[in-house]
């Protein structure tokens, strides 16, 4: 059952394929901000994914953060998805993210849930 509150942390440590220039997104060899956010949904998905019904999943609508500070290859990072607001389908995260104990990221996601075989068809 989705309550407020559901949690969870997911972690990774920056590495080459997660740096700005792998992505394409900037042209230095730190963590890149879609892999922040890349880990920012993830979080959030995984917080709720036991608590759906059968047949459901949930699928990012929209994500607005701040990257705050930037990580260099080798060290661990972690994101923290926190369900702030419930209204029907629409599930509201307040998320963040770390490395060791600095604030790096921070920043709101809205998921919604989908049957993933109604969802699917639409393709």
């Amino acid at each position: 059952m989705l309550q407020i509150g559901l949690e969870y942390t997911s972690k990774l440590i920056v590495s080459t394929s997660t740096t700005a220039i792998s992505f394409g997104s900037g042209d230095l060899p730190v963590w890149a901000t879609p892999s922040m956010l890349a880990l920012m949904e993830n979080a959030a998905m995984l917080a709720v994914a036991e608590h759906l019904p059968e047949g459901a999943t949930t699928v990012g609508g929209h994500i607005a953060a701040k990257h705050l500070l930037p990580t260099p290859i080798g060290k661990t990072v972690t994101a923290t998805a926190i369900l702030s607001q419930i209204e029907g389908r629409k599930l509201t995260f307040k998320i963040k993210a770390h490395q060791e104990d600095n604030l790096i990221g921070e920043g709101e996601h809205v998921r919604f849930v989908v049957n993933k075989e109604q969802f699917l068809s639409k393709l």
